[in-house]
């Protein structure tokens, strides 16, 4: 078989992508051809495994030809495709797949695009009417509409020798040793302002756990937060707080320095999708955005959300201007909850 996948184009929901994947792989085994499409910037997060035996990459909004609608849709035609999943929910990527030839496309009916798929999937019947979804048993629905079906909710991730490689220059430099607990923390998310923690909380948060742990604290970046972390490294000021801000960011490093890291502190972003994809305990601080919509399943985690009557809100910018949801989230609170992980983990290693 030749199967095409409109991959995910957030970080965070390609992880949870990943167990749909896996089901297909698995229902098909090696003898199928399967391609995935996605953007440019999450390259290197599939490195190393075996679900797709290629990587196409789109970027619509960008100047790289080589990632251009005229050239993804070349490309299409030149494969006789039995079966086009359609991960993503635009209707640019119904349209691509009815441009590129995709005879049976598979898909959620949103977004006026029921008329592009010829097997189109309603949310309603599959999922009734509730408000909030998990994403990774809304990706398995689909995979299970194209033929697909598997129970199978753990989300995983493989390590690359080069993002090893990477990881491990990162601990030399910053002085980590292998057998140091590391809260690994991230500061942001694509989604909007909104989804951030304020940046004293952060600071007091770390050095909270500096002063009244023996834990390190690694700040975990991408090329918009590189700024951000190295502020909050600075205003903490303690050798035990550090950050990738000055290291590779990469999607295959992250992945190594995740893995080796012990337990996760992260606003609603993608990186803890990562971290969770490794078995990591997670931390979420929770503003607009629904703990529902992006669980974790089968991982140690905790959802932290202040109860107001405005949140989920699920705006980009808070509309009352106020940002309670997180500011009244309070690095005491988070504090409270990380360390039983760390006692947990401590008494562990003394075992």
């Amino acid at each position: 078989m030749n199967i095409c996948i409109f991959l995910p184009n957030w970080l965070g929901d390609l992880v949870m992508a990943v167990p749909a994947l896996r089901a297909i792989r698995e229902a098909t085994g090696s003898s199928a051809y399967v391609v995935g499409i996605t953007r440019p910037n999450l390259a290197g997060l599939l490195a190393g495994s075996h679900w797709l035996d290629e990587e196409w990459y789109f970027d619509p909004r960008g100047d790289d030809p080589r990632f251009g609608t005229a050239t993804l849709i070349e490309k299409l035609r030149s494969v006789h495709w039995d079966v086009g999943i359609l991960l993503t929910n635009s209707f640019r990527s119904a349209l691509l797949a009815v441009a590129g030839g995709i005879r049976k496309r598979v898909g959620y009916s949103r977004h006026g695009r029921r008329l592009l798929l010829t097997h189109p999937v309603s949310v309603r019947e599959i999922h009734g009417t509730r408000r909030y979804i998990p994403m990774v048993d809304y990706y398995l629905a689909l995979a299970q509409a194209a033929g697909f079906p598997s129970q199978d909710r753990r989300l995983e991730l493989p390590l690359s020798p080069w993002g090893t490689v990477c990881a491990d220059r990162i601990w030399r430099d910053l002085s980590l040793d292998s057998s140091d607990q590391v809260v690994a923390m991230h500061v942001a998310g694509a989604y909007g302002a909104a989804k951030s923690w304020p940046f004293s909380h952060f600071v007091e948060l770390a050095r909270m756990i500096a002063t009244r742990t023996s834990a390190s604290v690694l700040f975990v970046c991408g090329q918009r937060e590189r700024a951000t972390v190295q502020r909050i490294a600075r205003e903490v000021n303690h050798r035990r707080v550090v950050s990738m801000a000055d290291h590779p960011l990469d999607l295959q490093t992250l992945k190594a320095c995740l893995a080796r890291c012990h337990v996760m502190v992260s606003t609603d972003s993608g990186p803890r999708h990562v971290a969770a994809a490794f078995g990591k305990p997670v931390i979420t601080l929770f503003g607009p955005t629904s703990p529902i919509v992006t669980a974790n399943p089968t991982v140690q985690s905790i959802d932290l959300q202040i109860p107001i009557d405005c949140a989920p809100c699920s705006c980009r910018t808070c509309p009352k201007g106020h940002h309670r949801c997180m500011k009244d989230l309070s690095p005491e609170l988070v504090f409270e909850h990380l360390q039983p992980f760390l006692i947990q983990q401590n008494m562990r290693g003394a075992a």
